[in-house]
């Protein structure tokens, strides 16, 4: 999976997550296998993320510069 998703779906979490936007994903080996993505949402507020569907989310490829923003700012 890719270290950023785009969410497709906010339904169920539409203050925790923006339709359209880029999040950055963190490994966690027990969510995949449940089909979850730990995603580090809007809220911030916890650094480990929080679990979604993984149905919720596209993976995608970012440019290298990119990445390097978005890891640097925290996203």
């Amino acid at each position: 999976m890719s270290d950023f998703v785009i969410c497709i779906n906010n339904e169920s979490n539409p203050a925790s997550l923006i339709l359209g936007k880029v999040y950055r994903t963190l490994p966690d080996a027990e969510a995949k296998a449940h089909n979850m993505l730990r995603v580090i949402d809007e809220d911030k507020s916890d650094p480990d993320g929080y679990l979604y569907p993984a149905a919720m989310f596209a993976p995608i490829e970012l440019p290298e510069v990119a990445k390097r923003v978005l890891m640097a700012a925290g996203d």
